[in-house]
């Protein structure tokens, strides 16, 4: 009898404590976070109208002590064999978000991913993990408008990213391919409203997981929304990018970029886009300035739920030499280039199939022979001074 007097006593307690813990939670009590898991996959075949015996889209740049021309050019930024099926990047991003802050962690995996990741390819022990880390990083929501962002995270610079889901080309610019990929450090964004914002921060260096000098980059970015459905762009860097000369800083050495993009939502089926940019460097005081720079412009017609049509024009001038575009000899050159891409939309939005030309021009080199040309033939004799290509993209997102 006093058993169960003390059970009935007991579950009145418990019952009562739990009325009184409901009574006094706050209405505003954090929720908990949520947790997102998303990535994708591809993969890609690609022919090269020149059929170079390498079979490689790279190109030539510059000969070796014995006169013979070498593969490794900067014509393509992931699309770089020919003739094969290849793997493009797999990637796993999970995501933790409150109502206060964010931790994302972006890992990729395969051939593209350590392209976009170089930076990062040798660790303390001569191996490295971090070439997986696309991005890590947190963010701080201390109000509705202010947020701080820490960590390594994709540039603000630039129209296209590394993620084939949300580029509508599947070959990738040149702004693209010379432009930074990522970077690591700190920056605080503050929206006036939902059509002017600011971000502001301090970063290592342009593409490196560890700086090669004490000195710090600046980067900036201006958002605005002149109309709906119109979104702009203005991005800016800066920073000392010359290794440290005996511990200490080059003087006058800087590397500085501003670059335009936006994009303009026209009509529900059609989309123009823009990406403008202009950059300087030196390597220290007195010596010469290099510059280089280009234009993209996009144009999107969506058909059908199915299938849309896009088109870029891009032009970009690396005369200097700056960059890593050139031509035959390893000198400074410039290209046009001409992209038409369809993009089929299947399997409830997950399947995303590309068929895509794109057309390379270089300038011809009056040099008395054409083995100083940019791209090679079936016989492995660099005498074409363009490319045309054809490829056939699969991409799954999830």
């Amino acid at each position: 009898m006093k058993r169960n007097f003390y059970l009935t006593a007991l579950a009145a307690g418990l019952f009562f404590t739990a009325q009184a813990q409901d009574a006094n939670t706050p209405a505003s009590e954090e929720p908990k976070g949520k947790f997102t898991f998303s990535g994708y996959l591809d993969t890609y075949y690609v022919g090269n109208f020149n059929r170079p015996a390498s079979r490689s889209n790279l190109g030539a740049i510059g000969m070796d002590t014995s006169g013979i021309t070498q593969i490794g050019g900067n014509a393509r930024a992931f699309d770089q064999r020919t003739g094969q099926f290849s793997l493009g990047l797999v990637q796993a991003k999970a995501v933790y978000s409150t109502s206060k802050s964010e931790a994302v962690i972006d890992l990729v995996f395969g051939p593209n991913a350590d392209l976009g990741n170089y930076g990062n390819a040798i660790g303390p022990l001569g191996g490295t993990t971090a070439l997986a880390i696309k991005q890590a990083y947190f963010t701080y929501k201390p109000t509705d408008k202010l947020s701080f962002t820490a960590g390594q995270f994709g540039t603000h610079i630039g129209y296209e990213v590394i993620d084939a889901p949300i580029n509508y080309h599947y070959s990738l610019s040149n702004l693209f391919n010379n432009g930074p990929f990522y970077h690591i450090g700190l920056k605080a964004t503050y929206a006036f409203s939902d059509k002017v914002a600011l971000m502001g921060g301090i970063v290592n260096n342009v593409d490196q997981l560890n700086d090669n000098n004490r000195a710090k980059g600046l980067i900036s970015q201006l958002y605005l929304q002149p109309k709906s459905g119109w979104n702009v762009y203005v991005n800016w860097i800066r920073s000392n990018e010359a290794a440290a000369n005996n511990g200490r800083n080059v003087a006058g050495a800087y590397y500085t970029m501003l670059d335009l993009t936006t994009s303009w939502q026209i009509t529900e089926k059609t989309l123009l886009g823009l990406n403008a940019a202009t950059g300087t460097e030196r390597a220290g005081k007195n010596l010469a300035r290099q510059q280089w720079g280009g234009v993209a412009a996009y144009a999107n017609v969506a058909f059908t739920d199915v299938f849309s049509l896009g088109g870029r024009y891009e032009y970009f001038d690396n005369t200097s030499g700056v960059r890593g575009l050139r031509n035959g000899l390893g000198e400074g050159t410039h290209v046009t280039s001409y992209t038409v891409t369809g993009n089929f939309t299947l399997a409830d939005g997950h399947l995303l199939i590309k068929p895509e030309f794109r057309l390379d021009n270089y300038p011809k080199l009056n040099t008395g022979t054409e083995q100083h040309q940019k791209f090679e033939d079936s016989n492995g004799n660099f005498t074409k001074h363009g490319q045309s290509t054809m490829t056939l993209a699969f991409i799954y997102k999830f």
